[in-house]
């Protein structure tokens, strides 16, 4: 899968700037269609969006940028956010994200190639109880090792 084009955007967001009134408001829903839509925020996005609300692009990339929901470059189908709050990291946090870059062959941040998965390092998802803990898919992992969470990755794959 690569990126969307210009006329691929085109095609998809017509339906979806549609429902939309062009005002300010409705900007951060309208991204968020957008994005469930084509599954992240490409250029071409954006610049519609901007267009159709009447804000400068640069408005839509800070919204965009301020608020983790919106993602920028494609996501994998699995999304992989390994904790490194307190917790977390006096229980093995770091050795966790160790084996999960070491696994999946990405940095946190990145995506692999066969858009499988997105590691992400997070301060805390607030399980701390679970320490150390990892989330895929949503999903909290709690009281991991190295080992373990390898494995599930492997059962996804």
């Amino acid at each position: 899968m690569s990126h969307a084009t210009d006329e691929q955007v085109d095609r998809e967001l017509d339906p979806i700037l549609q429902n939309y009134p062009p005002r300010r408001e409705s900007m951060i829903p309208l991204l968020q269609d957008v994005q469930e839509q084509l599954g992240y925020l490409p250029r071409e996005a954006m610049q519609r969006v901007a267009e159709h609300v009447n804000v400068p692009v640069s408005d839509i990339y800070g919204v965009a940028t301020f608020y983790t929901q919106f993602h920028l470059q494609p996501q994998g189908q699995h999304r992989v956010h390994v904790c490194q709050g307190t917790a977390c990291h006096v229980r093995g946090g770091d050795r966790i994200l160790d084996a999960v870059t070491d696994k999946l062959d990405i940095e946190p941040g990145e995506t692999t190639p066969d858009r499988q998965f997105t590691l992400q390092r997070v301060a805390c998802v607030g399980s701390c109880a679970l320490a150390p803990v990892v989330m895929v898919d949503g999903e909290a992992h709690g009281r991991m090792t190295p080992q373990k969470t390898v494995s599930l990755l492997e059962q996804l794959e």
